[in-house]
């Protein structure tokens, strides 16, 4: 095989050939009337169909040739003959123009005797030059570091992932129209903050030059939206970056896009029935109707009634404990231990009895739930951000959807009691300075701002990388993101 800079050689000298015959090879626009999807829908013997795209194949056949050319959404053949365009762009044309390049055609539809609709090409521009030839056509794009470095090379081999994109493109176009439609308003809110809190999460630290002082990346928008709250939004929500310092693993990233959302004067329970109603919006328009779908080896009827279960019962079922009777984190994990149940933390020591009884439940208990599921009546150590339920001061009004042992969405009923949300944050930070990373940091100026009141609200966040992956079926959540952070190569 050439060496690499032997091929880029060749196309060079092909890009003076065009520069030779006054050709601008890097033209300022191209005016196209049909996108290539919608070409392909056209009728036969509509003329003047002005389409551009990249070159994929190229077929030569005496005094005719066929290309394939291709955008992010579709492709079509074009036919291209001496008759139609001269000799000498005829002769041009195959001198000068390479798999990979740019083009733009000007032609009539028609349907091949074999049933492809194809473009007569009856006049052809050059659009751009690629230096670099593609990978052969029979392998693709295979490595699978290479697909998350060079996404744009992946998106122009692979369809599956063009597909995949543009779910995702949809979903996020879909979930925004239904709480727009719902009388939300969507804000954007800083990414560095001066506290790390909204989340249970490790944060990063950055440091603002101009105020000499180390920020940090938001590792959730929650408390700034709940702010609005409080400056008179009813209903308002954000498609949010946020940034975790957390361990990679292939259902992790550390970097991700979150929306959440937050509506005074409801509780969990009109969130948990919100929910559904957008799940299921989404899917209809996404799937055309279609409410069972395949998520790995398990079809989801989406569309059934979903179920309820207590944190509290789903752990007696799956591990014969009962959280309420151990009130501290030590003998929790005494009992853990005690049932031969192996969690698997090198921080285990450290983990407040929150994040430990997350982490059983995870072990134990989330692998198992197939159908949607919401879990709720978490206990208030795992919550710390959560409504404190009326009749049971160890719990708060929280719910996750659960679904084939992924979790898809978190929601609650807001703490919207300052002093006992200080107090919560002093407990968190406690177990911060006893070695719990993942535990928040005591954030004065949202305590500040919920002394001016706040109605009751309730609030959820949906990790957007995760539902994607979820729903596409891909072992790595590296699959839905279009260039995931790599380390650097050195």
């Amino acid at each position: 095989m050439a060496d690499i800079n032997e091929l880029k050689a060749v196309r060079l000298e092909k890009e003076q050939r065009l520069t030779n015959y006054g050709i601008q090879i890097h033209p300022e626009r191209y005016e196209t009337n049909y996108t290539l999807k919608e070409a392909m829908k056209l009728k036969d013997d509509t003329e003047n169909v002005k389409i551009a795209g990249r070159i994929m194949a190229k077929r030569k056949m005496g005094k005719i040739t066929f290309i394939d050319i291709q955008d992010i959404e579709g492709h079509i053949q074009c036919y291209i003959t001496k008759n139609n365009i001269g000799e000498e762009k005829y002769l041009m044309f195959h001198e000068t123009i390479d798999i990979g390049d740019f083009i733009g055609v000007n032609g009539k539809i028609f349907t091949t005797p074999s049933g492809e609709k194809t473009v007569e090409v009856f006049e052809y521009i050059f659009l751009g030059k690629a230096i670099r030839p593609l990978p052969e056509k029979f392998h693709g794009l295979t490595d699978q570091e290479m697909t998350y470095r060079e996404r744009h090379l992946d998106l122009i081999m692979n369809e599956e992932t063009r597909k995949r994109f543009l779910l995702r493109s949809k979903f996020i176009k879909l979930l925004r129209e239904f709480l727009d439609n719902k009388g939300f308003i969507e804000v954007d809110t800083p990414a560095l903050q001066n506290n790390a809190s909204g989340a249970l999460a490790r944060p990063f630290i950055a440091h603002h030059n101009a105020y000499n002082s180390d920020v940090y990346l938001r590792i959730s928008p929650e408390l700034t939206l709940k702010k609005l709250i409080v400056g008179g939004f009813t209903n308002v929500y954000e498609v949010a970056r946020d940034f975790r310092n957390e361990g990679i693993s292939i259902n992790h990233l550390q970097d991700f896009t979150m929306v959440e959302a937050y509506s005074a004067y409801f509780n969990y329970r009109d969130n948990m029935k919100l929910i559904r109603e957008m799940v299921l919006y989404i899917f209809n328009k996404l799937f055309k109707g279609n409410l069972k779908i395949q998520i790995k080896d398990q079809l989801i009827d989406f569309g059934e009634e979903w179920e309820e279960i207590s944190f509290r019962d789903l752990l007696i079922k799956d591990s014969n404990i009962d959280i309420d009777k151990f009130e501290t984190a030590s003998k929790l994990l005494q009992e853990i231990r005690s049932k031969n149940i192996t969690l698997e933390d090198e921080n285990i020591e450290k983990l407040g009895r929150g994040n430990l009884i997350d982490l059983l439940y995870k072990k134990v208990s989330r692998p198992k739930i197939i159908k949607p599921t919401y879990l709720t009546r978490h206990p208030v150590d795992l919550s710390p951000l959560a409504r404190t339920n009326d009749n049971n001061p160890n719990i708060v009004d929280r719910f996750q959807l659960i679904v084939n042992g992924e979790e898809i969405l978190n929601g609650y009923s807001e703490l919207v009691d300052a002093k006992e949300q200080e107090r919560r944050f002093i407990e968190q930070n406690k177990l911060k300075d006893n070695g719990d990373e993942e535990a928040m940091s005591i954030d004065y100026e949202y305590i500040k701002a919920m002394e001016y009141g706040m109605p009751p609200i309730s609030g959820w966040g949906l990790g957007i990388d995760r539902f994607i992956q979820f729903l596409t079926n891909q072992y790595n959540i590296r699959d839905v993101v279009l260039y995931p952070l790599l380390k650097k190569n050195d």
